[in-house]
């Protein structure tokens, strides 16, 4: 059976951003994370860091959580957007104070700046994916903000190694890494005596 040239550019771009971008994404914040653990950064940026790398996380994470669940409307595209802003800044205010504390390699550059264009590429193919919402948004047209599941939902199995590949390449390890950093800074306060 032949497809039409129209028919099969969405599904493309739907198989790129659920089998490309996505994990590509993770496997990127799994680097950041080695690349940090290499450089000893509790013992570098610490606590701070370390933070910043969490605030990342979650900022991705939320629209990530929208579009999986949710049907893209202009709310979720809203979402993305906003999320989308608030990423790039506190990923430029964490390059920054990394920078200033501590050495950042070529490598961890390197991958700084896929981490930093993923989200740009996520959102672009959202936005043609489900171009009505982005246009809703743009012009006088009835945007709807109401939150509504994904019908059809995406298959459990896809969404099982979403979750959990985010759980061990993205959360564990910058769990891990807040946690290691608060315990190098417990180690470097001083102990108060009473008496």
């Amino acid at each position: 059976m032949a497809f039409a040239y129209t028919d099969i550019v969405p599904e493309l771009l739907r198989l790129a951003l659920m089998f490309l971008v996505v994990p590509v994404w993770l496997l990127a914040g799994l680097g950041d994370y080695l690349c940090h653990r290499a450089s000893r950064i509790e013992s570098t940026s610490g606590v701070r860091e370390s933070v910043l790398h969490i605030a990342q996380f979650i900022e991705a994470a939320v629209p990530l959580l929208a579009v999986l669940f949710l049907e893209v409307n202009a709310g979720v595209v809203l979402l993305m957007l906003v999320f989308l802003v608030l990423h790039q800044a506190t990923a430029v205010w964490d390059v920054r104070y990394a920078n200033d504390t501590r050495t950042v390699s070529s490598t961890e550059q390197h991958i700084h700046g896929v981490m930093e264009m993923v989200p740009f590429f996520a959102v672009l193919i959202v936005g043609i994916l489900d171009w009505p919402a982005v246009l809703s948004l743009l012009t006088d047209q009835a945007a709807t903000f109401v939150p509504q599941w994904k019908q059809p939902a995406l298959p459990v199995w896809y969404l099982a190694a979403v979750l959990a590949g985010a759980a061990v390449l993205a959360l564990g390890p910058y769990g891990e890494e807040l946690l290691r950093c608060l315990r190098a800074r417990r180690r470097l306060l001083p102990v108060r005596t009473y008496g």
